[in-house]
């Protein structure tokens, strides 16, 4: 499966021809409805997987892959973002709507006029994906939800999902992942936003992909 997810990264991102639209002073990429780099990823035009002792899987790195861990957090996120991904010398921006509780987490892809693109829900049920237009086959729709709960979930919950010997410590205003043999793999910058430390960016190092995180909801 890495090994499809990969060729799919390298010869599918490529091809998509992007065109900026203007949003409130901004231009913003909607090729391929914003491909972020190697994250914001379905495939196939619905999916779901029903059984609870059956949690989605991501890749951390080549050959690491690990199970989600569940799906409630609290307190509470609700946020509309502005993601801007780099990839292969690419760069490409998606508006995304997060929501996430106690009992599911979903994320939305918006186009620049607010028409949705595709639905991510994670909930004690399954994974749950929904596509409103042709795309390219991406990777799965697990990667991206690896990343924005590596980014929001506590350590605590990680843990012991982790391959052994890996790590996830907090450093400052940074969250970092690291291999059995000290690598960094993953590396998460924060802000103190209203009172909360929340991710600005997402670089992750064994698949080369960067992500800012800009908040519109201030």
């Amino acid at each position: 499966m890495i090994n499809q997810t990969l060729r799919m990264l390298k010869y599918c991102l490529p091809r998509w021809r992007a065109r900026s639209v203007p949003l409130r002073g901004r231009r913003v990429s909607t090729g391929g409805c914003l491909i972020i780099a190697a994250t914001l990823m379905l495939a196939g035009c619905s999916h779901s997987t029903h059984s609870p002792q059956q949690r989605p899987q991501a890749w951390l790195a080549p050959g690491a892959r690990v199970t989600l861990p569940a799906p409630g957090i609290a307190p509470s996120i609700r946020s509309q973002q502005l993601l801007t991904g780099r990839f292969h010398g690419k760069t490409q921006s998606l508006l995304v709507m997060l929501n996430a509780d106690d009992k599911k987490i979903s994320l939305a892809g918006l186009s620049s006029v607010g028409i949705r693109l595709f639905l991510v829900t994670y909930d004690r049920q399954g994974l749950h994906t929904e596509q409103s237009i042709v795309l390219p086959q991406l990777p799965p729709a697990s990667q991206v939800l690896a990343d924005v709960m590596l980014s929001h979930w506590p350590i605590s919950a990680w843990l012991p999902q982790l391959p052994e010997g890996w790590t996830l410590k907090d450093r400052g205003d940074k969250r970092e992942l690291r291999n059995a043999s000290g690598k960094l793999v993953t590396e998460i910058t924060y802000l103190n936003r209203q009172g909360k430390r929340e991710p600005i960016s997402i670089e992750q190092h064994a698949f080369k992909y960067h992500i800012t995180i800009q908040y519109l909801d201030d």
